[in-house]
């Protein structure tokens, strides 16, 4: 091959790899915004051929990324997929509290310590006209506006528990999808890489899909000496290997309070997430599922469990109040909430007056029921009816004791008087639950008594005389005294115990300062939540800019190697044209000899 042979073989041989230079610096420029797009390098080597340089070539077009910071932002991926999913949960947890009071009122704002503050004004009211009829229903009105709200917030945890459930599934699909396109993209990469192509833009995107993996959830991996990724679960289960594992997941068709996970049980109410059949739930520690996970079953059930503990705990403390007096006028029926039956054993002591009166509270008849002797419900039943005139007991279909007036127009009404029946030693009234003001167990269905409610029955706020004899027909019950009114609000604003609930310890304290540590409770854990997610997401970013930095493109950077390339590719051009014309010398002159 002659000199010139040579030449503009070298020539060609530069201006062909130079324009692969320009085409890889073109797609770098062009990607500069691409997510997970890496700068690319056309790798240029000689060309060597019998101890003679014949000019370029390129060897491969790559890209540089170190793992080592690769790793640590997939890690910070994962971090920062739980923080977010914690943030978002939490604030729409605050937001079901309702708003505190911004005036210093207490009976302003929606959270649930200013709706109690707001039914504790009302009774104070009422306190000071009991007989006033629309004093007693805007005390009933805001009595159920607590159990409402207390029914509303539980609603909406249940709602929050079963779209975590359902975002679980969601993300399964995704994981599965990621998993997929590793799995392909390993298989590319070999082919292309048996091929002799480049593969840096299907690595690109595998770890891609690997960073949006982690996401969901916390995987560990490495590529092996054939250049697969291999992924697996931080506790070693393969997902990713020769193939890919999907996760499996059934979400809950419906979510109530008692919807629980429980690992190894076929009666578990949320479905295990699992790996060729092996339940990987408690493998999966951080990610995006990890927190919908610790939020379904433990954040937002502890929430629930102080919702209930409050709930209850104004059942109870209300209701004992209530059984104390009774409406005026009475009604015919007292119906108890207690289950029972004829068979169930009483512990009971001292004695309950229970009376028959007309409309107007004048007494018909009345009997001091000695109670101590009675070792059964039946037994009671039947002191009850053998005992007292004008009054029928029995236990109905649904297992709750009644008391009913025989005669025409009048009511029953019963003073607790020493009676104790039980451990916690609760009244006659109280035990059997004949005079509750709310009904239910716990916040999901704590209610105002529905005939109450709907105004067919007045308060329980009279009281049946408890002299020593009683005169018929002398009047015995009175609308106009505040006894059970004053006692409802300073059982309310008094000390009440709460049990260790949800997180919160052991306290004792009025129902507006408990509802108000409940509240305080969630918004300190929101605020955690965002702050955690702050710097969970500041994190994530300084690796993403460090890898960027590393190996991301450089605008400039590409654009002044652009400028260089045009002037290596214009500089090629020139050459092959100076040997183009030497060769036509040469051929003129070999002409010419």
């Amino acid at each position: 091959m002659s000199s010139l042979d040579i030449a503009r073989s070298i020539a060609f041989s530069g201006l062909s790899a130079t324009q692969v230079q320009i085409s890889v610096t073109s797609a770098n420029i062009s990607n500069a915004d691409t997510k997970g797009y890496t700068e690319k390098t056309a790798n240029q080597s000689s060309s060597v051929t019998s101890g003679v340089g014949t000019g370029v070539t390129i060897s491969g077009i790559t890209s540089t990324v170190d793992k080592l910071l690769l790793k640590s932002l997939v890690g910070a991926d994962s971090d920062l997929g739980a923080a977010d999913t914690n943030n978002s949960y939490l604030t729409e947890l605050q937001q079901l509290y309702g708003s505190t009071s911004s005036s210093g009122s207490s009976t302003t704002g929606t959270s649930l310590a200013n709706t109690i503050a707001a039914f504790e004004s009302a009774l104070s009211s009422l306190a000071s006209t009991p007989s006033s009829a629309s004093l007693q229903a805007n005390a009933v009105s805001a009595l159920a506006a607590v159990t409402d709200q207390l029914q509303q917030t539980s609603s909406g945890i249940q709602k929050l528990r079963s779209n975590a459930d359902q975002d679980i599934a969601s993300s399964v699909t995704d994981i599965n999808s990621d998993l997929q396109q590793i799995s392909d993209l390993n298989k590319q990469i070999k082919q292309e890489a048996a091929a002799g192509q480049s593969t840096a833009d299907l690595e690109d995107q595998r770890n891609s899909a690997l960073q949006d993996l982690a996401s969901q959830m916390n995987v560990s991996y490495f590529t092996n000496s054939s250049g697969d990724v291999q992924v697996y679960t931080g506790s070693g289960q393969a997902l990713v290997d020769s193939t890919a594992h999907p996760l499996g997941y059934t979400p809950a068709s419906s979510v109530t309070a008692s919807t629980t996970y429980t690992a190894g049980s076929a009666t578990s109410g949320f479905s295990a997430i699992t790996v060729n059949g092996v339940d990987i739930t408690s493998q999966i520690t951080s990610g995006k599922v990890s927190a919908l996970i610790t939020l379904r079953d433990q954040t937002l059930p502890a929430a629930q469990s102080q919702l209930d503990e409050l709930a209850q705990q104004l059942t109870a403390t209300v209701n004992a109040v209530s059984n104390q007096g009774t409406s005026l006028p009475p009604p015919a029926t007292l119906t108890g909430t207690a289950t029972v039956s004829n068979a169930t054993p009483l512990s009971a002591s001292g004695t309950v007056r229970i009376a028959v009166t007309d409309k107007s509270g004048n007494l018909v008849s009345y009997k001091d029921l000695d109670i101590s002797s009675d070792t059964t419900v039946g037994a009671l039943v039947s002191d009850i009816n053998s005992n007292v005139p004008g009054l029928t007991a029995s236990i109905d279909s649904n297992g709750h004791l009644t008391i009913s007036a025989t005669g025409s127009g009048n009511g029953v009404a019963i003073n607790e008087m020493t009676s104790s029946i039980g451990s916690p030693g609760e009244g006659f009234s109280d035990y059997f639950g004949l005079n509750d003001l709310i009904t239910g167990t716990s916040a999901s269905n704590i209610a105002v008594r529905s005939d109450i409610l709907s105004g067919t029955a007045a308060l329980p706020t009279a009281t049946l005389d408890a002299s020593s004899t009683l005169t018929v027909p002398s009047s015995v019950l009175s609308s106009g005294s505040a006894t059970v009114v004053n006692a409802l609000s300073s059982a309310l604003t008094g000390s009440t115990n709460f049990a260790m609930a949800g997180g919160l310890g052991a306290t004792t304290g009025s129902f507006t300062d408990y509802a108000a540590a409940i509240v305080a409770n969630v918004a300190g854990k929101a605020s955690q939540a965002s702050a955690t997610y702050t710097a969970k997401q500041t994190a994530q970013s300084t690796y993403a800019n460090s890898l960027s930095s590393q190996s991301g493109v450089n605008i400039d950077q590409e654009s002044a190697n652009l400028s260089s390339l045009q002037n290596k590719y214009a500089a090629a051009s020139q050459i092959i044209t100076a040997i183009n014309a030497m060769f036509s010398a040469l051929m003129t002159a070999m002409s010419a000899s």
